[in-house]
C-alpha cells in the first residue's frame, strides 16, 4: 500500500512537471503569458490608431506584436501619416520597439495606366480616336 502511494505521488509529481514545462518558453517559442501579453498589445495599438485624428485610414494599418515588438504594415496615403503611425504605436504601453514596414500610396498609383485595356475619358468620348 504504501508503495503505491509513493508511485502514484511520483507518477503526478512527473506529470505535473511535464504540464509547467510545457508552459514555459523556448528559443523559438512564446509562452502563454507572452501570447497573452502580445495580443494585448496589439489590441491597445489599434485602439490608439483608430482614435488619433491624424490618422483617419487607420483600419487599413495591420498590426501585429510578437514579443512587444510591433511591426505596422498596409498602406497609408503619406510619409507623415505613416509616422504618425508609428509615432502612436510607440507611445503605447508594453511595445518595447515598432517595425514601420507601411506602404506609402498616392491617388495616381491606384489609376489604371493607360495601356492596360482600362478606357481613357478621350477615348470614350470619341470612339473613332480622332
Amino acid at each position: 500500500m504504501h508503495t503505491i502511494r509513493i508511485f502514484v505521488f511520483a507518477l503526478l509529481s512527473i506529470f505535473g512537471a511535464a504540464i509547467l514545462a510545457s508552459c514555459a518558453a523556448t528559443g523559438s517559442s512564446r509562452a502563454t503569458g507572452e501570447v497573452i501579453d502580445d495580443a494585448s498589445i496589439t489590441a491597445r495599438v489599434k485602439t490608439a490608431l483608430a482614435k488619433d485624428e491624424g490618422l483617419r485610414n487607420a483600419a487599413d494599418i495591420n498590426v501585429t506584436t510578437y514579443r512587444g515588438t510591433v511591426q505596422l504594415s498596409g498602406f497609408v496615403g503619406s510619409r507623415e501619416v505613416a509616422s504618425r503611425a508609428a509615432q502612436v504605436a510607440s507611445s503605447v504601453q508594453g511595445v518595447q520597439s515598432v517595425r514601420n514596414d507601411l506602404q506609402i500610396t498616392t491617388a495616381q498609383s491606384n489609376r489604371p495606366s493607360a495601356g492596360t485595356g482600362a478606357s481613357s475619358p478621350s477615348s470614350a468620348s470619341n470612339p473613332s480616336g480622332r
